[in-house]
């Protein structure tokens, strides 16, 4: 950086108010690398900022209140005027998007809180599922780690990592399958799931270096409790609408959350497979747990992300609104996976719900 005269420079404090940024904004995008100080007191550590450097702070102030990640504001400004304007309504575009995603999110939730007040004085719908699970290898990996199951009552898949990924990842699914057997007409279903979660945990290997995630679903009459730990995900094909209910805990996916990374640059990220919960018997076992009311013409889609990071979701939601039934789209998205390379193992369930 060209040097400042350091009578025009402006103290942190000084800055701060001038580009309406607080210090500890101005601590975080010096980390970053997005608005560096002019100049380090190399004693006291003080920041001094150059009088010229206000533009540049006003235009990240305004671009985080249109919420745009930390990340993409550092590829605004890189950029020249023309392509910086282009980029903002890019971006712009892509908000209006994930707006509607997140709209029928917002309804499937209400639907959900709307349908248990009901559920309080009305019988359960009845419902049966079809359903079909299938994994593969892959193209790339020399071992196959993930596990999937699909039964009358239970979907699940799990994605082993480590020296021994892959009986760890069986071994997760194993726990589960009892629950096929049990009565579980007036059982509290999230608690019956957790607790064959919490089994597998228990039993996986003490050691960080090897674990398993986690996605299920467990059903009873209309009733669906689902379990999420690790990266795997679940999806609900409503009214051909597609909709991701897991979050992933993953490393990428909290720096997303925090606007350090956009989801272009997490998928290309060198710790993108790092997971920050999973079945490893070494760490504390915290799973996400729903309870959810199904309804008739529904498909649930549980996978790993060999599938996710390979076929984009327009692709899979395609795929679950017009197989003829779960075996067919199982085996239509494993085929998109191998055939945009498969360098990951590939593991994914599907149920579909209709009246009983």
């Amino acid at each position: 950086m060209a040097p400042y005269d350091n009578d025009a420079l402006l103290t942190i404090g000084a800055f701060a108010r001038a580009s309406r940024l607080s210090p500890k904004a101005l601590r975080l995008y010096d980390e970053l690398g997005l608005l560096p100080p002019a100049r380090v007191d190399p004693h006291s550590g003080y920041r001094h900022y150059a009088p010229a450097q206000l533009e540049r702070a006003r235009l990240v102030a305004w671009l985080r209140r249109l919420g745009m990640p930390l990340a993409r504001i550092r590829e605004v400004c890189a950029l020249a005027p023309d392509a910086a304007a282009a980029a903002v309504a890019a971006y712009w575009a892509q908000v209006e998007a994930d707006t509607v995603a997140r709209r029928d999110l917002a309804a499937f939730l209400v639907d959900q809180l709307e349908r248990k007040n009901t559920a309080m004085t009305t019988p359960h719908t009845p419902l049966t599922m079809r359903y079909a699970a299938l994994t593969d290898q892959g193209l790339v990996r020399t071992a196959h780690q993930d596990a999937a199951h699909a039964g009358p009552r239970l979907l699940a898949v799990a994605d082993g990592y480590g020296p021994v990924g892959g009986p760890a990842a069986t071994a997760a699914i194993e726990a589960l399958k009892d629950l096929e057997e049990q009565d579980l007409t007036s059982a509290d279903l999230p608690a019956v799931l957790e607790e064959a979660a919490r089994r597998a945990h228990r039993a996986a290997p003490a050691d960080e270096a090897t674990g398993s995630t986690l996605t299920a679903l467990l059903r009873s009459g209309a009733q669906l409790a689902l379990l999420h730990v690790g990266d795997s995900r679940a999806y609900v094909l409503r009214d051909s609408r597609l909709l991701q209910i897991t979050h992933d805990h993953s490393l990428v996916q909290s720096l997303i959350d925090e606007g350090r990374l956009t989801p272009e640059e997490a998928a290309s990220h060198p710790q993108r497979a790092q997971l920050l919960r999973s079945l490893d018997g070494a760490t504390e076992f915290a799973p996400d747990l729903q309870l959810l009311e199904a309804r008739p013409g529904e498909r649930y889609l549980l996978c790993t992300d060999g599938l996710t990071g390979t076929v984009p979701a327009e692709t899979i939601q395609q795929v679950l609104a017009t197989a003829d039934g779960p075996d067919q789209a199982v085996r239509e998205l494993v085929r998109l996976a191998r055939e945009a390379g498969a360098p990951d193992n590939v593991g994914c369930a599907v149920g579909e719900t209709a009246g009983g």
